[in-house]
């Protein structure tokens, strides 16, 4: 039952970490928008901080992020360079004379563990120059334990990291071999006992299910033995095999991907494992622990979904910087030009890289509040909901009818305008998201599966 549900609603949609999603975005906004959004921007209001390091020293051929493989640090020295006049540049557009706070910094990748410690250090002090880190603030980064040195830890603690996200995705030796990720459990089990030593207590880690040689036995193991870890959070997401995208997944072989059937066994035997051990399941693909701050943020309905995910940062404003960065501000998304030459090109010239990005209208955030309540509570009640944007709920009366027909499965129910998912329904979430989403049939984008 469960895989012909799987068959019938698991269509190649969107991850919904913004609405209108990334395929719809557009040249019309460009630098000199971006700017002005910038200008407008309340500084009563915190913001928040997404830095991109676009470089690894070794590519992993399930890795589907804009980054470049180096064995030497001259270009990573070339783009701090450029991400600290980018951080100059862009702050400096915010209203004059007026000093902002930021409630989250988030450093992604790529592998921000490739910096050298005093290059973080530079980074942090270009932004404590401009702005003012609240004393509760979430400061994150992404971590290669491979590439996570004492320096950098060191330098970590100095800069006031709070939390660290660790890439685990599986630990069998069979499956890290086939993507060319080979770490073992006890260089996890160090670098995760290091930061707790030095006082970063958040720690989250990232598992993956669909690779090349994975069954629901290997998958079990894993589970258990990143368990053993005591993670705060946990992020599960299903390998995206797109090939014709990231040319580096074609060192994969396909013939040891699981199958459709396969791959919804694992997300369950993920799910069931995780819940025995008393993670709570948050929306699509995560866990955390019942005292962490991301299941208070469920149980309080604060729960918020950006371009990293699930979130606890409820920033009215996103500020990105690096090469494909997106910025998301009140009036709307931003993105950066992937192009590393361009990107450098542009903000060397005193401007801001945007490459393409989307003015919100309306209608555009009246439907993204919906589809983040479904994404993050696997429920919505439409009257509240429209009520705040000054509409009455009947409008989606031909949605709600589409949403109906799925009830006959069991995956949603339907009483008057509220809607509430299963836990059956849980990883078919994007599916019913998917009926208040305007642009979908206009997409230009191959999306991923969910499960």
């Amino acid at each position: 039952m469960q895989l012909a549900l799987y068959e019938k609603y698991d269509l190649r949609l969107p991850r919904y970490t913004s609405y209108p999603t990334a395929p719809h975005f557009h040249a019309g906004v460009n630098g000199e928008v971006f700017e002005g959004w910038l200008g407008d921007l309340d500084p009563a209001q915190p913001l928040s901080l997404y830095l991109h390091v676009p470089y690894c020293e070794e590519m992993c051929w399930f890795c589907g992020c804009n980054t470049k493989i180096t064995k030497t640090y001259k270009p990573v020295n070339g783009y701090v360079t450029a991400l600290l006049t980018e951080i100059e540049g862009t702050l400096g557009k915010l209203p004059a004379d007026q000093k902002f706070t930021v409630s989250h910094i988030h450093f992604g990748g790529g592998s921000p563990t490739i910096l050298k410690a005093d290059d973080l250090r530079a980074i942090m002090a270009a932004i404590r120059s401009r702005l003012d880190i609240l004393d509760d603030a979430e400061i994150a980064i992404e971590m290669d334990p491979r590439t996570a040195t004492d320096d950098f830890m060191e330098a970590m603690v100095e800069c006031g990291f709070n939390r660290a996200s660790i890439g685990i995705q599986d630990f069998n030796q069979q499956v890290q071999t086939a993507v060319n990720r080979i770490q073992s459990m006890q260089l996890v089990r160090d670098v995760i006992a290091k930061l707790r030593s030095h006082g970063i207590a958040g720690i989250n880690v990232d598992l993956m299910y669909g690779l090349p040689f994975q069954t629901v036995d290997s998958l079990r193991e894993t589970v258990d033995q990143t368990v053993e870890l005591c993670p705060d959070r946990l992020s599960v997401f299903g390998y995206a095999h797109v090939p014709w995208m990231k040319k580096h997944q074609q060192l994969i072989p396909t013939e040891a991907l699981p199958n459709t059937g396969e791959r919804w066994a694992q997300y369950e035997e993920i799910q069931n494992r995780l819940a025995k051990h008393g993670f709570v399941a948050i929306g699509l693909d995560h866990f955390a622990h019942q005292a962490d701050s991301m299941a208070r943020a469920l149980s309080d309905g604060l729960l918020h979904r950006n371009f990293q995910g699930y979130t606890t940062d409820r920033a009215e404003a996103l500020i990105g910087f690096g090469p494909s960065a997106i910025s998301s501000l009140p009036q709307g998304y931003a993105q950066n030009d992937p192009a590393l030459a361009r990107w450098q090109r542009a903000v060397e010239g005193g401007k801001c890289a945007i490459e393409k990005g989307v003015a919100l209208t309306s209608e555009d955030k009246l439907r993204r509040d919906i589809i983040n309540e479904l994404m993050c509570n696997l429920a919505v009640d439409l009257d509240p909901v429209c009520a705040s944007h000054g509409i009455s709920a009947d409008r989606f009366a031909p949605e709600l009818e589409r949403i109906k027909a799925m009830t006959r499965d069991g995956i949603v129910e339907v009483q008057g305008n509220y809607i509430k998912l299963s836990e059956l329904g849980r990883p078919l979430v994007r599916a019913v998201c998917a009926a208040f989403d305007t642009y979908l049939n206009h997409a230009h984008g191959r999306h991923s599966q969910a499960v």
